[in-house]
């Protein structure tokens, strides 16, 4: 008997203990908490979502048709303005060229041959005209007849008349020089247009066109973009958009390199929304990328978050908030010492709309 009642003694002994223990483990010791203390020039950010573009992208093509007989860029080249990208089966206008070349030549011999009957006219009729001077005079005085002066008059009318027709006709020839000049050049032009070449400092990021194919005049072949040209266009919510301005700081994370933060600036904001999805498109670009640059996959979907102000206070994370509807809530507060539930306002700035996940007391 005396065992059983010494058993139940100690058990009460050790369950009072442990009521103790808990009640003390609960109520009395001192716990351990994490404080917020006021932070300085925290940025507030705006977050998009977007895909990379271009703004300058070009479908370039041939102005004729033909037979592609070479090809000399591939996409992902880099090429400088100028260099060729593509050739033409040239073969038939190069002897057009050859003949207009030709035409041209003959055309200025013809011209030299006419000036030079022009110059011996123009002697023929100085030479009659001085001899019909000098038979008009001595016809008055009797010493030639009057037969011999009209014979040299006329003779100077008709060497007048040949100097005239030579002066027509070296016009003519001047036309005509000019004319195979024109011809020419039209020539040489058509033969360029057999070469395709790149109209600025441009990425090459699609072929159309292989070696042999037939290309149409006007048909893309080559699609270029300029690299410096390259943006994101970003997608933000119109409740998100107030505050937004051109030269403002924005970090870029590229869904294939979620552990990289790229430097951007917004350049562009387009000045309608879309009234669907009730969103701003804004364009941001890299600040300091080469052509090289992981930024240039165009289409690549990217995170943007664009750095709109800088605000100081104290900021508590919303999932340490209680009560929390949208206007206010409880969040516990440390004051000598010990703990206590305060109601603080929610921040009401148009930061607060723009870094939803804070709560500043």
């Amino acid at each position: 008997m005396r065992s059983r009642v010494i058993k139940v003694g100690t058990a009460l002994v050790v369950i009072s203990l442990v009521m103790a223990g808990g009640y003390y483990w609960r109520f009395l010791r001192e716990i351990p908490v994490r404080t917020f203390a006021p932070e300085q020039n925290v940025e507030i950010r705006v977050f998009g979502v977007g895909t990379i573009e271009a703004q300058v992208v070009s479908k370039v093509g041939f102005q004729i048709a033909g037979k592609i007989v070479a090809v000399e860029a591939d996409q992902g080249d880099l090429v400088k303005a100028g260099s060729l990208l593509a050739k033409l089966d040239d073969d038939a206008q190069r002897a057009k060229l050859k003949r207009s070349e030709a035409a041209q030549r003959q055309a200025a011999a013809n011209l030299a041959k006419i000036e030079a009957q022009r110059g011996r006219a123009e002697i023929s009729y100085q030479q009659k005209k001085s001899v019909n001077a000098r038979r008009q005079t001595l016809v008055g005085r009797g010493s030639v007849s009057q037969e011999a002066a009209e014979d040299a008059q006329a003779a100077e009318e008709i060497a007048l008349g040949d100097a005239k027709i030579i002066e027509a006709d070296t016009k003519v020839a001047a036309v005509l020089q000019e004319d195979a000049a024109s011809q020419r050049q039209l020539d040489a032009v058509v033969l360029a247009q057999h070469e395709l070449r790149a109209p600025f400092d441009a990425r090459v990021i699609a072929r159309s066109k292989e070696l042999g194919g037939i290309a149409n005049a006007g048909e893309a072949v080559f699609t270029l973009i300029e690299p410096a040209s390259i943006w994101v266009r970003v997608y933000v919510d119109e409740a998100l958009a107030g505050g937004l301005t051109i030269g403002q700081r924005a970090l870029v994370r590229l869904r294939s390199d979620m552990n990289s933060l790229f430097e951007a600036e917004v350049v562009r904001i387009d000045q309608e929304n879309d009234r669907l999805t009730e969103e701003r498109r804004v364009y941001v670009r890299c600040r300091a990328c080469d052509p090289r640059h992981q930024l240039r996959y165009l289409g690549e979907q990217a995170e943007v978050e664009i750095v709109k102000a800088t605000a100081s206070g104290l900021f508590v994370p919303l999932r340490f908030v209680e009560v929390y509807g949208g206007r206010s809530g409880t969040i516990w507060s440390l004051h000598n010492g010990r703990l206590a539930r305060a109601v603080s306002a929610a921040w009401r700035t148009p930061a607060r709309r723009a870094y939803p996940d804070y709560f500043r007391g």
